[in-house]
């Protein structure tokens, strides 16, 4: 492993284990020394999977690669969300999220495809989507918190970890509902970029990524329409959310793992 590796692992897991270990002994998260491992991390990160994706003949996603593109994101877009945002407990799944997707694209093979002699319009439809990927990837994390909350309140269990430790839950669907609009928005973007950048899906093989993609562009949206029109929030909010997240993944992901693993 590069030294590059090393120095992302003992970040990470330094940043995850030390804030495991003050929501269990509810002491208070500091701010600036979690962000900065994590940006330690993001850094070396960055540097292991830029010689592998960015290559002589192009950009190489391949499906490990896209994944550990994905945490490196992930994580990058949770630092942003952490500098106005009361979420820095969250930091408890992002830095193993990291960790794991890092791992997983250093171990991981898979055919050797670039992309070469893209537009420009192309590659920003690929960014855009990861983007989206992510934010919805962050979304549906605070939607799994946002579930145990509203399952302790529901049972009036003596011990409220989850209620104790993360913010009010208001907040909480507050800034759900932030974080789906902003996938919404950027997954919009990226859904018009393909079908004006993209020339022949049929061709290109991703017919079954547009249909899914599409299906959890229509169900964040009605989501979206219904928080407005009819309230929904709480339970329902988060398992649509939770859904929507894995119409994206089947076509974001699974696309790419049967078409290079599989076929």
């Amino acid at each position: 492993m590069s030294f590059a590796f090393m120095i992302a692992s003992v970040a990470y897991i330094a940043v995850g284990a030390y804030i495991a270990w003050a929501l269990i002994q509810q002491m208070p998260i500091h701010k600036g020394v979690s962000l900065i491992g994590l940006l330690i991390g993001v850094m070396a990160h960055a540097a292991v999977l830029y010689p592998q994706m960015v290559t002589l003949y192009g950009l190489n996603f391949n499906l490990f690669n896209v994944l550990s593109f994905t945490s490196l994101l992930f994580l990058f877009f949770y630092i942003l969300f952490c500098l106005y945002r009361p979420i820095l407990s969250f930091g408890i799944l992002a830095a193993p999220t990291a960790l794991l997707g890092m791992a997983v694209g250093v171990i991981g093979r898979a055919p050797y495809r670039p992309l070469t002699d893209i537009s420009i319009g192309l590659e920003a439809h690929i960014l855009i989507s990861f983007a989206a990927y992510c934010v919805l990837l962050m979304a549906t994390v605070q939607a799994l918190f946002l579930r145990l909350q509203i399952r302790e309140l529901k049972h009036k269990t003596i011990h409220r970890f989850w209620v104790n430790k993360l913010p009010p839950l208001q907040s909480m669907e507050g800034l759900l509902f932030d974080m789906i609009l902003v996938s919404f928005v950027l997954l919009s973007i990226a859904l018009g970029l393909g079908f004006v950048y993209v020339q022949d899906i049929f061709a290109q093989h991703i017919v079954h990524k547009t249909v899914f993609s599409m299906l959890s562009w229509l169900l964040l949206g009605g989501l979206l329409i219904g928080h407005w029109r009819a309230g929904w929030r709480g339970k329902r909010a988060a398992n649509l959310t939770i859904y929507a997240f894995l119409l994206l993944a089947l076509g974001f992901v699974g696309s790419k793992f049967v078409l290079e693993l599989v076929l």
